[in-house]
């Protein structure tokens, strides 16, 4: 796959592991562009962009690094728990606000092999680290900017609070992941549209790794009172593979009619594990 990979300069999580990937993928540069665009190496299959700007606001990405298949995004994740995690999620706004990029009311374009692929091999060199009994390997609801890039975009994250963003070893789990991904095929798999859950979605997680499923956007229980139709159809329009299903967890009687809707709509089928 032809996959660009993305951070920002002022993220630690991000710059440590495009470090480590500049070397293992034996990277030219760094150059500089200009002011936005501050650290691009040419990777060959690949190349590795480093932006000045925060990546949650980068909805101009695509003016900067042409014709990708997609994009990696290498992130750190920040929450007021300071949960440790390794975490796989898609973005784009399902409300009517976007305090943290992107524009309200819309999502990004999803592509769930790709997340599915990354998850995988995330807990396998997390596991090979010995990372796992310190630091949760999940999925996120989708949330949080960019929106508008016109190619899939995919974040791989590490949070949730500065320790664990300069941890070397969780930066050597990210970039080996990122690697082994970008020399695999992507997995067989049945595209899916989640409902319900929290932003840390255990079962929605636990279907992906061990199920056969993949997930595109995630609509965790705190956005039900913002769902509607339009967002969900969305939802499954906006993804690199044909969504095939739902999967709904826990949620209110509205939401699930809605989902129902759009599902009778659009010829697809919804599952409640």
């Amino acid at each position: 796959m032809r996959i660009a990979l993305v951070y920002s300069t002022r993220d630690p999580a991000g710059s440590g592991a495009a470090r480590i990937l500049a070397g293992m993928l034996g990277c030219s540069g760094p150059r500089a562009v200009d002011g936005r665009l501050v650290s691009l190496h040419d990777c060959g299959s690949t190349l590795l962009a480093g932006f000045s700007d925060d990546i949650i606001y980068l909805d101009y990405v695509d003016d900067y690094l042409g014709d990708w298949e997609a994009y990696v995004f290498l992130s750190r994740h920040s929450s007021a728990s300071g949960r440790p995690t390794l975490s796989i999620h898609h973005t784009g706004n399902p409300c009517s606000e976007a305090p943290y990029g992107g524009k309200p009311r819309s999502l990004a374009v999803a592509y769930p092999r790709l997340a599915a692929l990354l998850l995988r091999e995330y807990r396998r060199a997390a596991l090979e680290m010995g990372l796992l009994g310190e630091y949760q390997l999940t999925l996120e609801a989708t949330h949080h900017g960019p929106t508008e890039p016109a190619r899939p975009l995919v974040f791989i994250e590490i949070g949730s609070r500065e320790e664990q963003w300069r941890d070397r070893r969780a930066q050597e789990a990210m970039a080996e992941a990122v690697y082994r991904a970008l020399q695999a095929s992507l997995p067989a798999c049945t595209p899916v549209v989640g409902v319900g859950g929290t932003h840390y979605p255990e079962t929605h997680t636990r279907l992906m790794l061990d199920k056969g499923y993949c997930y595109g956007h995630i609509f965790a229980k705190y956005t039900f009172d913002c769902i509607d139709e339009e967002i969900v159809r969305m939802a499954v329009e906006r993804s690199a593979d044909r969504i095939e299903g739902f999967i709904v967890l826990k949620a209110k009687s509205r939401v699930k009619k809605i989902v129902s809707r759009v599902a009778e709509e659009l010829g697809l089928w919804v599952s409640r594990p």
